[in-house]
Order: structure tokens, then sequence, then C-alpha cells
């Protein structure tokens, strides 16, 4: 019977930390319900309650009448690493299917949270490379979209920068458009280039936070209405910060260079 007990608590402690990794990594709320719910059910947790907020989560589990374990975890908000959440989600499918105890999944999920985030190099070429294709996309010319390529390999290091400085989220947002923003007009400004708006358009889709953004609308539609405003006041606030970085750039260059009004 103190077998039977302590492989419920260990139960418990994996469906909640899964659901924790998962919220870490940017999964959706009912993704996470979800995952916590099926893992419980997967080991025979009989009665379990659980509740997801954006950056928090309420777990209890209930056997005859008998407390098993009560958690509450604030979980701050990370970086987005959907490879992880792919992982984890494959993982309780797996946990679902029978094909791991308790301890397999727990050494399963420690190795999943060490899978490593894209490496500095690959995200400068990345950003670079689809800064030039989006200000393309948008109407710019080849030069534009060359111009944009060297803003977004120069707006990818100082996100890099502030990344390890560990910035808070607004003034990253803040500070980076300001200075891609720059980087946008200082090129334009030495010929390179024929429309600083496209130039901008480009370099600045790294920042857009799409994610938080299509991850609030998902929420709203499952009914988790509190973490989709949240997601949503969130997903605004960081466009408000790049609106005014850019914004403030442009008006200094316009007002004391007399650069051409943006249309």
């Amino acid at each position: 019977m103190a077998d039977h007990a302590h492989t419920e608590v260990s139960a418990v402690h994996l469906s909640f930390k899964m659901g924790e990794a998962l919220l870490r990594n940017g999964a959706e709320i009912f993704r996470v319900q979800e995952t916590m719910e099926r893992v419980a059910r997967a080991y025979g947790i009989q009665e379990y309650d659980v509740y997801v907020l954006s950056n928090a989560i309420f777990a209890n589990a209930v056997e005859d009448g008998t407390r098993i374990e009560s958690k509450l975890k604030f979980v701050p908000g990370a970086s987005v690493h959907l490879g992880r959440v792919a992982a984890i989600n494959q993982l309780s499918r797996s946990i679902s299917e029978g094909k791991y105890t308790v301890s397999e999944a727990l050494e399963k999920l420690r190795k999943i949270t060490e899978i490593p985030y894209t490496r500095p190099l690959a995200l400068i070429l990345s950003c670079g490379v689809g800064s030039a294709c989006f200000s393309y996309l948008f109407g710019g010319n080849v030069w534009d979209a060359l111009a944009a390529l060297l803003c977004g390999f120069a707006l990818q290091i100082f996100l890099n920068i502030l990344d390890h400085y560990k910035a808070s989220k607004f003034i990253s947002n803040l500070a980076s458009s300001a200075f891609v923003a720059l980087c946008a007009v200082l090129l334009y400004s030495a010929g390179l280039g024929n429309d600083l708006d496209k130039i901008i358009i480009g370099s600045i889709i790294r920042l857009v936070p799409g994610i938080a953004l299509t991850t609030s609308i998902r929420d709203f539609l499952s009914g988790d209405y509190l973490s989709g405003t949240i997601r949503m006041i969130d997903a605004l606030l960081i466009g408000g910060c790049i609106a005014i970085g850019v914004g403030a750039v442009v008006m200094l260059y316009m007002k004391f260079w007399g650069g051409a009004p943006i249309l």
C-alpha cells in the first residue's frame, strides 16, 4: 500500500513537472492542462484537479478522500522552444500507451528540458535572411533587401547581448526596435536602399510578437479567457514598445537630418 501511494505522489510530481516545462517553453494553456491530466490518468490517479494560468500552475490530487499532493508554482515567462514542446507532447502520448514508468518518464523529461536552443550564429543568419526576405516581400527592391539583411544581422547580435545581460522584455524590445531603426537610417543615409520604410519593415519582423498573439487567440478559442487576455495584453505592449522605438528614431531622423517623410 505504501509503494502504491509513493507511485501516486511521483506520478503527480511528473505531471506537474511536464506542465511546468510546457509553460516555460511557450505552450498554449489548454495543451498544458490536457497533458497534465493525460499523464495523471495514465498512472491511475483517480481524482486530479489542475488549473493553469499563463504564468502559474495549481495542481491537487486526492484519492479516497486523502490529499496526496498539493502544488502551486509560479512560472515566469521564458523563451519559446517549440522543439521541447513537441517532445513533451510525444512523451505524454507514450506515457498514455504505457511505455514508461514514472522514473523512466522523469529521466526522459530531464533530457528533453536540456535540448539546447538554436546556436547564436544560426540565429544571426536566420534573422538576417528573414529580414531580407520580408523586406522584398513587402515591396522593397534588391538593395532594400540587402540593407535589411545587414540590419537583421546587427539586430540579432544586439539581442544576443541583451539576453546575456538578462534585460527585461519591454526594455529589450524598446531598445532593439530603436537600434534596428537606427541601423536602417544609417544604411539608407549612406545610399544603400531606396525605401527606408521597406528596410525598417523587413528588419523589425524579428521582434513582432506573433507567437504570443496566435497563442492568445487559441486560448480564447479554448475558453481560457484570462490567459488569453494576459497574453493579448503582452503582445500589444510589445507591439507598442516596437512602435515607440522605431517612431522615436524616425522622428529624430526627419527633424535633425532632414529625412523625407515615410509614407
